[in-house]
């Protein structure tokens, strides 16, 4: 009993590092981002809306972005799976969006932009 013990502690305190590790993998991915989109306590809506509290956000939500009538009334709320599919073809997914990202093909740095993103609360600031 007591080696399952110890091994599901050290599975559940080597998780966190392994989320990080994404997180920060996820931080570089979101340098192509960066050019339309910002994150963080001090983000604004630039050429994108700004992302802070994605994961969650309904779609066409962002205070004070001029949203595309197809992100709008697209009734999206962002869950993981959801910004998985847009993210990797925003126009097959969200037809007349203005996005004008081809997309992002990678998995694993879908998955770590997932990690980066899920970080940030409304507010911007790291959960």
């Amino acid at each position: 009993m007591r080696k399952f013990l110890l091994v599901g502690m050290l599975a559940i305190a080597g998780s966190g590092d392994v989320q990080a590790q994404d997180a920060a993998a996820g931080e570089k991915v979101f340098g192509v981002c960066k050019m339309c989109h910002q994150i963080g306590e001090t983000a604004k809506n630039a050429v994108g809306p700004q992302l802070n509290g994605i994961i969650g956000r309904k779609a066409g939500s962002a205070a004070g972005y001029s949203y595309s009538a197809a992100n709008k009334d697209s009734g999206i709320t962002w869950d993981e799976a959801t910004f998985r599919e847009y993210i990797k073809d925003p126009k097959a997914k969200v037809p007349g969006t203005k996005m004008i990202y081809a997309g992002l093909k990678d998995e694993q740095k879908t998955n770590d932009l997932v990690a980066f993103l899920k970080q940030f609360d409304v507010e911007g600031k790291k959960k």
